[in-house]
């Protein structure tokens, strides 16, 4: 029998004693840098109390700076979110960028949305740039997400920045990057910049005085610019509300939209959306909603609901807090319908290649592309081998899509139309990022349309269906805390290059992990899409269902989607494919993800 030996005790202790020295140290280093009384405090108080294991979860790993530049909790220690992370990561841009421009002046523009902390951020990001010799645009007020890098664009800058968590809770923040094209950073830019951020820790000279400091604004510019390009996306050319416009609830998930959507509706000719009252001003604390996410279904449209039936209004938009995310819910037959990412991406899909059409009937369709991430729905794909468009998916994330629309206009291409199923949508190439204001304006203008014809929105994703095939989704995720855990399961997918062979007792034709670069239908293996950091494992099976799982690289999830096409017309047809997908993926889910066993907490409504 083994016995653990007085020695190995004692090496354990001394292990812990060194860690416990080496935090410690970390944490009085952190007191030399941080100037900010509200974090500093908290440090000392840790250090006094001698709370070594707050101390390690704050200081024993630095966040990394990736593609989605950083998201974090607020607090202290170089694992958060906080002025001394924010002011180290800005001089490490900083530097990036003076390496590529050398003396050559060059711009970055800096905008903030409405959480706890964000306007400072944004302060000290704006200076941290101007100390190291950039021209700084930084907004005077909270701005909607696709504001950067539309302006980015419109302003020629080399980079911009975004202080904002999305939709994530309301203890955390974020600092999204674009790049000079207007699109968010892929690599090697991100390993760039982590390298210049690690060899500029040592906070600059001047650096705290950012509150003093006074930057251009060119938000009204922005605005005005933006306005006038939405207006290029109407059906109806120059068209003005009406008295028989359908009215149009809206909520702002206590977020920055209702400013900027108000004036998206005005350059559509749309009139005034219904506003919820409790969730149109900005309000850190999201304090009506569990998680500020419209994605998250009734729970977070509840009021929305509740305002719509109030004041007779069958249709709803909702943008998550910093507006780049849009849901839509439409009163059907008396009862809410929250439409899911897949459906929305088929309806502003379908009315994009409409609206083209109908103002362009002769012009070249081999040349106009729409785009999709690779988890997304193929509606897309099917609408356009039967219309004659190009369709391409990418890797998950508006990051591509952003970077492969750029990519195809310098061929002579035109990108119409890019959605990925989380909600995000980016109707033509404005803004080469998931965009929300635009998207709310369109889908009402769509709305509108329809209801002139007799139709609702769930009406004409009927019709749609109809006319290019069932495409039915099932998609949802489990929360996992644990990255071993995570790593277990995948693991245990692979088994080795091993696949399963079957699912829910369905022969497994291909198998496609963009974590190992192996795909079974190329000559090679190897796929075509490039390999990802986190996991993602991508089967289609011998009834053509296509399942992937992967992981998120900004939540602790491992999330699933699924499709099934089939030529499917009456509501019973469509029930039994439905029914046949659920029953799938029930048994996927059981014995690839082992959720009992393996602790994994499922998504609620």
């Amino acid at each position: 029998r083994f016995e653990r030996s007085s020695g190995d005790d004692d090496d354990e202790m001394a292990e812990q004693e060194t860690k416990r020295a080496r935090i410690h140290n970390l944490a009085e280093e952190w007191l030399t840098l941080d100037k900010n009384e509200a974090t500093a405090s908290v440090v000392r108080d840790l250090l006094q109390k001698k709370d070594d294991a707050q101390l390690d979860d704050m200081f024993s790993v630095r966040m990394a700076f990736g593609t989605a530049g950083l998201r974090a909790a607020m607090g202290p220690g170089y694992s958060r979110m906080n002025l001394v992370t924010v002011i180290q990561t800005t001089q490490g841009m900083s530097a990036y960028l003076k390496s590529i421009y050398n003396d050559s002046p060059y711009s970055v523009l800096v905008g903030y949305d409405g959480r706890h902390n964000s306007r400072d951020f944004a302060a000290a990001t704006a200076h941290v740039f101007a100390l190291g010799g950039a021209r700084v645009f930084l907004f005077d007020t909270l701005s909607p997400t696709p504001y950067v890098p539309f302006g980015v664009s419109l302003l020629g800058c080399a980079a911009g920045v975004m202080i904002t968590a999305s939709h994530n809770p309301k203890e955390d923040n974020g600092y999204k990057v674009y790049w000079s094209n207007g699109a968010q950073i892929i690599s090697p830019h991100d390993k760039l910049i982590q390298q210049h951020i690690e060899q500029n820790l040592k906070l600059w000279d001047g650096v705290w005085d950012f509150a003093k400091q006074k930057h251009e604004s060119p938000l009204e510019k922005v605005t005005t610019a933006y306005c006038a390009a939405v207006k290029m996306l109407q059906f109806e050319p120059d068209r003005k509300p009406k008295s028989d416009d359908i009215p149009i609830t809206y909520t702002a998930m206590h977020g920055v939209g209702y400013h900027y959507v108000r004036l998206a509706y005005e350059s559509f000719g749309l009139p005034p959306v219904i506003p919820v009252k409790e969730q149109v001003e900005p309000d850190a604390d999201f304090p009506t909603v569990k998680y500020p996410n419209p994605e998250e279904g009734k729970g977070a449209l509840a009021l929305a609901m509740k305002t719509a039936d109030a004041n007779n209004s069958e249709v709803i938009v909702a943008n998550d807090p910093d507006a780049d995310r849009l849901a839509v819910a439409v009163k059907h037959q008396g009862a809410w319908r929250i439409f899911n990412g897949n459906e929305i991406g088929a309806l502003l899909g379908w009315w994009t290649w409409h609206r083209f059409v109908t103002h362009h009937p002769n012009a070249r369709r081999d040349d106009k592309y729409m785009l999709a991430s690779t988890v997304s729905s193929k509606i897309l794909a099917t609408i356009a081998a039967k219309e004659g468009f190009q369709f391409e998916e990418t890797l998950t994330g508006f990051k591509w899509m952003g970077n492969k629309t750029r990519d195809l206009q310098a061929e002579g291409k035109e990108v119409l139309f890019s959605f990925e199923e989380a909600i995000g949508f980016c109707i033509g190439s404005n803004v080469v990022d998931k965009d929300g204001v635009s998207a709310a304006a369109s889908v009402a203008e769509f709305a509108n349309w329809s209801a002139k014809q007799g139709l609702t929105l769930v009406d004409q994703l009927s019709r749609i269906y109809d006319e290019y095939g069932w495409h039915v989704t099932n998609n949802s995720y489990f929360i996992c805390r644990s990255p071993p855990t995570i790593e277990r399961i995948f693991a245990k997918i692979r088994k080795d290059g091993h696949y399963p062979a079957e699912i829910a007792g369905i022969k497994v034709r291909s198998v496609r992990d963009l974590t190992t670069g192996y795909d079974s239908t190329q000559a090679n293996k190897k796929a075509i899409l490039p390999v990802q950091s986190g996991n993602m494992i991508t089967f289609v099976l011998e009834n053509d269902c296509c399942i992937t799982l992967r992981t998120s690289g900004t939540e602790p999830k491992i999330k699933f989607y699924s499709e099934i096409r089939a030529e499917a017309k009456s509501p019973a047809e469509r029930e039994a494919v439905t029914k046949k997908l659920a029953d799938i993926i029930d048994k996927m889910v059981e014995a690839l993800l082992e959720p009992t066993a393996n602790g994994l907490q499922p998504k609620t409504d």
